[in-house]
């Protein structure tokens, strides 16, 4: 496990904390140590160390300081370190009332400047760090890393938690690297850019640094909270100060993977190397197959269900459902490979770019189909979130496919951009709204399944079908949302969809949990359980294996935030720990349909805490098929009631 130095940093005591005097002012109008340029130096890391909530809370980033410092570093490695961004330093050195630069090398950490607190959303303070960097602590060989949360293509990474989370966007970082660092396609001057954040290694993040980096080192997936593993790939550069830029990037994915098996964080892990010489093939053919796409859709409407499909089918990141709020970040080969049969002609051109310019992954066992980069897709159907990526993301067709897919309409600039494409108008999209399933009625067959009856039109409209469940209690007058799940038996050809109700569902030490599905692995489920933790939201995230017949507690996590910064600290359940349970009940007697959350059960988590089915037991069982158009309209069939008497069960439809 790490060391958590909230104590006393001892050994960061025992370092040169000097703050250097000298005749140089930076903006801050504070004296800076006046800096011999040294040539010397072959490896130069600057590291802008925004610490956010992680540090304030968790002390996330006084671990990884201290990891680095457990490293011996020669004369010829030098780490520029800016820190901020947290409300509380947990150690004796960092000050939160104060933003500071650290000088780590052979002699140790020294404060090198400190100025008034800057915002490290601010594009200005990453300009200001990188300029100071490169001017005073040039090297042969030259690595930015960011570390905090990162949210993805839309809301990029540093979030600062002393004003108000804003954050850096992939525009505002690029906006700050043209500033300090020439455009040079042919040779770039950043051997490394490197995100120890969540959600960043995406096709995007690619495009923006490919003209002025090497390699991107990055994670698709959310990092758990322990992070790169510091005192490994730094150890690599103190063993090798020569160390050449692609051997550096499997250091830091190898070592990553080290640390998660330390502390049991592995088996969702993802991580990446992209050499960005080789990413505008991939954007070539990331926009070729987004033309394929858009040019399906426009000559049938249909295709969009059908892409649909696919894409609920995939691995994606972040978390993309009501509970855990949606990053609409989707792995981008596992989209081309099973986009083949629609996409032929150019699914395999994106997956031939990505093997190119991917040169380096690690992946746990349930990240199976990670390719190394993420795209967007969106998932929640948000406008606001679509336009936000629109003027950023690479790739000008699926702009337009995904606006014609939740809008029905193109701007002019996209009319003029299919009418080069030899289209010169929109048929009407395919919806819910125009086939009138709300309320559609069930039958029961002769197995006694609830079934809807949809037809073929089905496949060509819908691009999800998953079930609510209901616990009902007429005497108590209420009606509590157990969750939903895909556990149906469903005939997509013919439209012909069954329910499997066996009379279990998921719960905590027996109690049982709302639970939402929120992916469909290739052998595994994943679901979201929203929870009280020690009287904080989060959402327990539980994997249901189905090779071992089990649930898996990866741990919890806090919903996606209003600034859009997923939560890089998994929290692990701890002997101790207290755990309401939080459903969403309504009155049966209330035709408003509002559902309001309420805390049931506590559990205090032991050694043996475990999440599994369990059996419903007697009682009066209510389902719902909700059906989900490409637009992400949803309605709801009528409902199939379920008596549950001494183990056997008594289906009745209205």
């Amino acid at each position: 496990m790490k060391k958590l130095l909230a104590i006393s940093m001892a050994f960061f005591m025992m370092c040169s904390l000097v703050a250097c005097g000298g005749d140089a002012t930076d903006a801050g109008g504070i004296p800076v140590t006046s800096t011999m340029v040294n040539t010397d130096t072959e490896w130069a890391i600057y590291w802008y160390l925004c610490g956010s909530d992680l540090e304030s809370s968790f002390a996330a980033a006084t671990n990884d300081l201290a990891e680095m410092m457990e490293v011996e570093l020669p004369e010829n490695v030098q780490v520029i370190i800016q820190t901020g961004g947290a409300n509380l330093w947990q150690n004796d050195v960092v000050s939160a009332e104060k933003a500071q630069r650290y000088l780590y090398d052979s002699e140790g950490l020294t404060l090198i400047d400190e100025f008034d607190p800057v915002n490290m959303g601010d594009p200005q303070s990453l300009t200001d760090f990188l300029a100071f960097s490169k001017e005073n602590y040039p090297g042969k060989r030259t690595m930015v890393s960011f570390w905090n949360h990162g949210g993805g293509s839309v809301t990029g990474a540093a979030f600062d938690e002393q004003f108000g989370m804003d954050s850096l966007t992939l525009a505002e970082m690029y906006e700050a690297f043209t500033s300090v660092f020439e455009e040079n396609p042919d040779n770039q001057l950043i051997d490394i850019i490197g995100f120890d954040t969540c959600l960043m290694a995406t096709v995007d993040t690619a495009f923006i640094f490919s003209d002025l980096g090497k390699y991107l080192v990055a994670s698709e997936e959310l990092e758990p909270g322990n992070g790169w593993l510091y005192s490994g790939w730094m150890g690599a550069i103190a063993e090798n100060p020569k160390i050449q830029p692609l051997e550096l990037s499997k250091a830091i994915c190898d070592t990553y993977v080290e640390g998660c098996e330390l502390v049991g964080t592995e088996d969702t892990i993802t991580l990446s190397v992209t050499n960005l010489s080789k990413v505008n093939n991939l954007i070539d053919a990331y926009d070729d197959f987004g033309k394929e796409a858009l040019a399906n859709a426009v000559e049938d409407p249909s295709f969009f269900a059908h892409f649909s499909k696919i894409a609920a089918s995939i691995e994606n990141y972040g978390g993309n459902t009501r509970e855990q709020g949606f990053t609409n970040m989707a792995d981008l080969g596992h989209l081309a490979k099973k986009s083949a049969e629609y996409l032929p002609q150019t699914s395999r051109k994106v997956l031939s770019a990505l093997d190119d310019c991917v040169e380096y992954k690690v992946n746990g066992k349930y990240r199976p189909e990670s390719r190394g980069l993420a795209c967007y897709y969106s998932y929640n159907g948000d406008i606001d979130d679509f336009n936000s990526y629109s003027q950023l993301g690479a790739g000008e067709a699926f702009k337009h496919f995904y606006a014609y897919g939740l809008t029905g309409k193109l701007s002019d600039m996209g009319m003029e951009y299919i009418a080069e494409m030899n289209y010169d108008s929109l048929p009407e999209l395919l919806s819910l709204n125009r086939v009138g399933w709300e309320d559609m009625p069930l039958t029961v067959d002769a197995e006694g399944c609830a079934t809807l009856t949809l037809g073929e039109e089905a496949n060509n409209i819908l691009s999800s079908l998953t079930f609510e469940l209901y616990y009902a209690d007429p005497d108590e007058d209420i009606m509590l949302c157990l969750g939903s799940d895909n556990d149906i038996i469903a005939d997509w050809d013919k439209g012909v969809f069954k329910d499997n109700f066996r009379g279990v569902w998921g719960s905590l030490d027996g109690a049982l949990c709302y639970m939402e599905i929120a992916y469909e692995g290739e052998g595994y489920n994943q679901y979201s359980v929203p929870i009280l933790l020690n009287d904080e939201e989060y959402n327990l995230l539980v994997t249901y294996d189905f090779n071992t017949e089990e649930f898996y507690i990866e741990g919890a996590r806090k919903p996606l935030d209003e600034s859009g910064a997923a939560d890089k600290n998994l929290r692990y359940l701890v002997e101790g720990d207290k755990i309401q349970t939080i459903h969403y009940a309504t009155a049966l007697s209330d035709d408003s349909d509002e559902l309001m959350a309420v805390p049931i059960d506590t559990i205090t988590v032991t050694p043996q805490t475990v999440f599994a089915e369990t059996e419903l037991g007697d009682g009066l069982f209510i389902m719902m098929f909700a059906m989900q158009d490409s637009q992400r309209n949803v309605v709801y069939s009528a409902a199939a009631t379920f008596e549950s008497v001494e183990g056997k069960i008594i289906t009745t439809v209205d």
